[in-house]
């Protein structure tokens, strides 16, 4: 089904009140090796302009985010310009250890997998332009306590800014930049980490984020692109000739910021289904794909923490059971594990997004050569799910069982 063709009329009494049930907007595109098999769209990109969401408009995809920085990373890897088991203090140009096992290297590999005894409590995004990461690592809270850098599983967003600064010292290139090079140029994806590296074109069609009660929460810039993209300084500059590499790898929110449309996210999952090519581009050696998707971390009683401690806390069962290169498989046949939204026990890889009213998944079935891209707007996180630790409205998308919110015109 498509999206075009919604009447006015229609459109209005979906959404013109705050109680209105289900998400804002929801876009699923289902996919083989080959190209798109089906595609689903419902509900309004914007409110304001009444404009139907369709699967071109780039959405801020929240942590699906990381598994594409992945990707950018393998691919340095590749070129000899970064390695994984490398400890990243001599890449970032200053010392990272855990202040109570200093004699342990962190690395690229600890970082990507969330087992570099980080956490999200100090902060990891609101670091200013033209300020430095560095002095966040001096706090505390950012640290785990209890265990050192290695084994543990600990879900912390911090991991990829520290990505993120590895990569820019390594090339000299600014992080948006380096990705669009890298991973969002040669596949055609019209995306980008925040809106700089965005034509106008692509960020006239942003999808707006809405809270569960259809407040605006991220990207309602009325059609137009935003006149500030990062963090401003402190004294609200934004010049980007401020951004110096490796300093602050916050600054284009590499751990939650990409802007791309699922049919975009459907052209990732198609090159990890094609061992690293799709559509006659190579991206990523076969090797590099199934080291990407293979999961370093599975869980056991005592060596993780099952879910993101400031969106999941109170879980009963965990949505993180295993994990590769900034990559989920999912339906871990462990009675602690509620990771699987589709509820018939395949083991999916690939990554879900949660972030201001806004729940995203790229998953691809090895075996079969196929897979799924999702998202929707405007959801209430109290929704929780009925078979797993996903909410209910992810469950729906990754079954394909998200009733429609209004009659359409159109019946394609």
């Amino acid at each position: 089904m498509s999206g075009r063709g919604w009447l006015p009329a229609l459109l209005l009494l979906a959404f013109g009140s705050a109680s209105a049930a289900g998400p804002v907007a929801s876009a699923r595109v289902a996919f083989d090796r080959d190209g798109i098999t089906e595609t689903r769209t419902d509900g309004l990109a914007d409110i304001a302009a009444q404009r139907a969401v369709t699967a071109d408009d780039p959405v801020r995809v929240a942590s699906v985010s990381k598994l594409v920085v992945a990707i950018g990373v393998l691919r340095l890897v590749e070129a000899g310009r970064l390695d994984l088991d490398a400890d990243v203090s001599d890449a970032l140009g200053w010392t990272l250890r855990h202040p109570q096992w200093p004699d342990a290297p962190i690395t690229l590999r600890l970082l990507l997998s969330h087992r570099s005894g980080l956490t999200d409590g100090a902060g990891y995004w609101q670091v200013p332009l033209g300020e430095e990461l560095a002095p966040l690592l001096d706090d505390p809270r950012a640290w785990d306590a209890q265990h050192p850098p290695g084994d543990f599983f600990r879900y912390a967003n911090l991991n990829f800014p520290l990505v993120a600064a590895v990569m820019e010292r390594a090339t000299g290139e600014r992080f948006d930049l380096l990705m669009d090079r890298l991973v969002l140029a040669p596949l055609d994806i019209a995306g980008c980490y925040n809106w700089d590296a965005c034509d106008p074109a692509t960020a006239a069609r942003a999808v707006v984020l809405y809270d569960g009660e259809r407040k605006p929460v991220r990207d309602d810039h009325h059609g137009a692109k935003p006149a500030c993209n990062v963090i401003p300084a402190a004294d609200g500059d934004c010049d980007l000739a401020l951004w110096r590499a490796g300093a602050n790898g916050a600054t284009f929110s590499p751990q939650g910021g990409l802007r791309i449309s699922a049919n975009g996210l459907t052209k990732v999952g198609r090159l990890l289904l094609g061992e690293g090519e799709v559509d006659g581009v190579r991206l990523l050696s076969p090797d590099s794909v199934r080291m990407l998707l293979e999961p370093v971390w599975t869980s056991a009683p005592g060596n993780g923490v099952g879910h993101e401690e400031d969106t999941g806390d109170g879980q009963a069962r965990a949505f993180f059971c295993r994990y590769g290169l900034a990559t989920q498989t999912l339906a871990t046949p462990l009675p602690q594990c509620g990771d699987d939204p589709f509820g018939d026990g395949v083991a999916r890889a690939g990554h879900a997004g949660d972030a201001y009213g806004l729940k995203s998944g790229l998953w691809i079935d090895r075996a079969a050569g196929s897979g799924v891209a999702y998202f929707a707007t405007g959801v209430d996180s109290g929704q929780g799910g009925g078979h797993s630790a996903f909410s209910a409205v992810e469950e729906q998308l990754a079954r394909g069982t998200m009733p429609l919110q209004a009659p359409r015109a159109d019946r394609d």
